[in-house]
Order: C-alpha cells, then structure tokens, then sequence
C-alpha cells in the first residue's frame, strides 16, 4: 500500500514506493494507494497512471496505525468516502486521456485503459458490507469500480482465524454478476483453497470423502466446500512473498523462483537489506501445508550475515551443490 499523499508530495517516495520494471511491462501492473481524500487520491492516481494498468484503493489495512489516520479497513466505515474517492479517481484519469469506460472500452485504447478497484473487508453484520459494496458500485451498467477484492475478514479478526467462508459465498452470488469478484485470504497454495473451484484451477468436483476408516471400514461423512462459480481471481500477500510461484502451482518455491530473483537483482539492483529479506522469505518454510525450506534456520541466519551480493551468491551456488550432491547419493 502506497500512502497517496506522500506519494503526492515527495519525489523520494515516488521513486521508492514505485518501480517498475521496463523490461517486462506486458505484465499488468495495479498499484494500491492508501488515502482518505478524493483529492489525494485522484492527484496520486494520475501521477502512477503512466507506469501502472490500475489504481486500488486499500479499504481492507486492519493496522492500527493505518486505522487511526482514517486509512485502510477503518473506511469501512465510511463508504459514502470511498465513492467519492473512486468517483473522483475514474474523473481525473478520464480529463488525463486515460481510458477508463466499461471494459469494451478499455480494451479498444490501445494501451490507454485504466482500472479502478477496491479491496475490502466485510462487517460482523453483513448487511452493512452489502450496503458498502452498492454505494461504490454504483450504476451496475456504469460502474464507478471496474473489480473489487474482498477480503472475508472483520477489521478486528485475527489472521490466524479462518476466513469467513458463509459471508465470501454470499457475497459471490449477491455481486458476481454485476463485476468481477477476487478473493483475499487465506490465498496460501492451489491445492488447498477451503472454496472451489478456483479460476487457475477449476476442480472437476465440489466433495471429497475421507479415507475409509480402517477400523470398520465405514466412511467418513463428506466435507462439503463452498461452490464459487463467481468468483472472477485470488489475491495473495505473505504467501507470495514467500512463494513467488504460488500461481503456477508450485506448493512451496522452488529452486528456478530464487534463480529468477537472482538474476533480476543482478540487472537492477536492490538495497542488500531488501533483497536478502526477500531471500529469507522464499527459502523458508512459506504457508501450505507443505512445510518444507530450500533452506534451513541456521542456513537463513548465515545468509543475514553476508555484506555483499557476491558473497550471497556463492552461499547460495555452494547450498544448492551440497543439495543435489545428497541427492546423487
């Protein structure tokens, strides 16, 4: 999340909160502000416009610093707020020359269509997300947001509760035909989504049974998974910092992702802090339930110590022989 008014006001945090590689910019870029202005957030929007495919604007930060400046999931509070806002984002980009109509359009602008999103969280009482949800839609025909993320837990639910499964469903059916619906949460492999199915991955079954039990050979009862033919995507957050491979199926990182980092960090290099932060991350244990690490807590200790990209290279060249050594043996 990007704070939208510093953003405005100081080069330094532009050119620290956004970089963008020129390189590789077929892939879709959405960058996130965090605000509680129509003004801020519409003057932030227009200065990222040129570098990125989108705005989002974080309504679901359940951090209390966030919350207490009237950001993140404390707007959840506020939707008449959020309208405005992403009113006044869709006005800005659209007096810039950016495209930002109906999907149709954006596709026919060769280059210049611009999304406006929303991600949030969802009340105890969920009549009051639905009412947030249709003060931001607006017109479902001439939408004010083009998707919206939602994330299905309260502002005070602790991230180690399981997200609510009962309010992403309803929500899914209420609004997935009206716009595009991604989920956030619990976002941690393919394989063990608590929802089916998923967009990556359709599941050709919506049941599964347990193992028979060996005892008397009588099933287990069926678990039954939501069925979410609406949902339009999934978002991830800590679970792709440590998985950068989370949505080409990978369970945990693999080797090739740390090699892919390397080599990026050798062609536009990153503060050393930065960079082995994210290579602790990628080589520890992650979120599945796959609970394997390319490397181990010692291994991840030595590699904090190390004050130089060449040393971290030859740390990492020596522990990935030594792993195919065992291997061959």
């Amino acid at each position: 999340m990007i704070l939208a008014k510093e953003f405005n006001r100081n080069n330094f945090a532009r050119d620290s909160d956004l970089t963008i590689s020129t390189s590789r910019r077929e892939l879709p870029t959405i960058a996130q502000f965090g605000s509680n202005s129509p003004l801020e957030l519409s003057r932030a929007s227009s200065l990222a416009a040129p570098f990125v495919n989108g705005v989002d604007l974080n309504c679901g930060c359940p951090q209390s610093w966030a919350c207490a400046e009237a950001l993140g999931a404390a707007l959840m509070e506020k939707r008449g707020l959020v309208r405005d806002m992403v009113v006044a984002t869709r006005q800005r980009l659209r007096d810039d020359g950016w495209g930002v109509g109906k999907e149709e359009d954006i596709g026919h602008t060769e280059g210049k269509g611009r999304s406006v999103s929303v991600k949030i969280r969802v009340h105890h009482d969920l009549r009051k997300t639905v009412d947030f949800i249709n003060t931001v839609l607006g017109d479902e025909h001439n939408r004010n947001i083009d998707w919206i993320t939602i994330h299905p837990r309260t502002r005070y639910t602790q991230s180690t509760m399981p997200i609510n499964l009962e309010a992403l469903e309803l929500l899914t059916n209420m609004f997935g035909d009206k716009l595009p619906i991604l989920v956030s949460g619990d976002v941690f492999t393919l394989s063990a989504l608590p929802y089916t199915p998923h967009p990556l991955q359709p599941q050709p079954t919506f049941t599964f049974n347990a193992n028979e039990s060996e005892n008397n050979g009588v099933s287990a009862p069926s678990i039954t998974q939501p069925h979410l033919p609406k949902l339009a995507g999934l978002m991830s957050a800590r679970a792709l910092l440590a998985n950068p491979a989370l949505f080409a199926g990978y369970e945990t990182c693999p080797w090739e992702a740390i090699d892919v980092f390397m080599n990026n960090v050798a062609r536009a290099p990153l503060p050393l802090k930065l960079g082995v932060h994210h290579l602790t991350e990628m080589c520890g244990a992650g979120f599945g339930p796959d609970r394997s690490a390319l490397l181990n807590k010692k291994e991840r200790i030595r590699l904090t110590e190390f004050r130089n990209w060449i040393d971290i290279i030859d740390f990492i060249d020596e522990v990935k022989q030594a792993r195919r050594d065992e291997v061959c043996c």
